[in-house]
């Protein structure tokens, strides 16, 4: 799981990019703020992912897979 709360952009998506290069098919993502929920939400589905993305009271849980 990448945790990214409490970062802003673009540290989010840099430390998503660096989880992604291991070519897994799924990947968790905990963001805290709608920018990164956003951007991190963008590069995945550029990359060919699908991302769910779960309320978790302020703090969202991006759950990223093929």
């Amino acid at each position: 799981m990448v945790d990214a709360r409490g970062l802003s952009c673009p540290m989010p998506v840099i430390m998503t990019q660096k989880a992604m290069k291991s070519k897994e098919n799924y990947y968790e993502v905990m963001v805290d703020a709608q920018a990164p929920l956003e951007n991190v939400t963008r590069y995945a589905q550029s990359q060919g992912y699908k991302v769910e993305v779960e309320d978790k009271g302020g703090e969202y849980l991006l759950k990223i897979s093929k």
